[in-house]
């Protein structure tokens, strides 16, 4: 019998989710570096960007179940159910918040130079959300992390 532990450390759906997630979050700063010209490691925690960290790890967790439970199983049913709440969210919800960020952000801007004294709000964060692009290329990866870790692994 397993200590709680164990089954913990044990548990290859949780870390083949977490992999793809850190991966997805290394990849992110590595495009920075090739595209941008600049190393960025404070992108590893950002949200947002190519790719989607969230879609990879709920890719990863359903693919890894339907991979060892099969695409009937319940598990898998509400694993894919909750991967794509988590995808629709991302490119739907946060996205669009994102848009509104940036729209804000300008409002701002020009009410800056109109009021100029006393008039100093944070900028609000504007990568949010994903394109469709991100949230593809995150799913992807995080199906290919499950098929190297419950097939080749």
């Amino acid at each position: 019998m397993n200590t709680p532990l164990e089954d913990l450390l044990g548990n290859r759906w949780l870390w083949t989710a977490v992999l793809a997630s850190l991966g997805a979050q290394v990849i992110k700063v590595l495009l920075i570096l090739l595209l941008e010209g600049r190393w960025r490691p404070a992108a590893f925690m950002e949200t947002g960007g190519m790719p989607s960290s969230h879609s990879a790890m709920v890719a990863a967790l359903t693919t890894g179940i339907a991979l060892e439970f099969g695409l009937g199983s319940p598990l898998f049913a509400a694993s894919a159910v909750f991967a794509l709440i988590v995808m629709y969210d991302a490119t739907g919800v946060r996205h669009s918040s994102g848009v509104q960020a940036r729209l804000l952000n300008e409002l701002v801007e020009e009410l800056r130079a109109v009021v100029r004294e006393g008039f100093a709000p944070l900028p609000l964060k504007v990568l949010l959300g994903h394109t469709y692009l991100e949230v593809l290329v995150g799913t992807l990866l995080g199906i290919g992390v499950a098929f190297l870790t419950f097939r080749v692994l």
